[in-house]
């Protein structure tokens, strides 16, 4: 997210900040994320996180449905994959991928 702040801050490109893990999405929320985003659910996910790990999460989204998964989500914002980037033009990012905050936001 430090990444992402710095980014925007250099390319002079005005941002709202909200603390996920503070400030949970909801369900609602995410699965809006979801399809405005294009990308599978899985995405959403912090797979690299501790919380994702301890609850065995490469072995139980497989078998969850996606409501389930949006539930899970909404439950602890550690599983949400960070930074999500919302544009003005109804564009969702998940993670911080230079090229990729360039192409939409440029």
């Amino acid at each position: 997210c430090q990444k992402a702040k710095k980014w925007l801050e250099e390319n002079g490109i005005p941002y709202t900040d909200r603390h996920i893990v503070e400030q949970n999405p909801t369900a609602e929320e995410l699965k809006e994320w979801h399809a405005r985003s294009g990308l599978p659910l899985r995405r959403f996910f912090n797979t690299s996180g501790q919380l994702y790990r301890s609850l065995e999460l490469t072995r139980r989204l497989p078998e969850m449905g996606e409501d389930e998964q949006y539930a899970l989500l909404a439950t602890d914002g550690m599983l949400v994959k960070r930074p999500i980037l919302l544009t003005d033009d109804g564009g969702v990012l998940v993670g911080f991928r230079q090229a990729d905050w360039e192409r939409a936001l440029g």
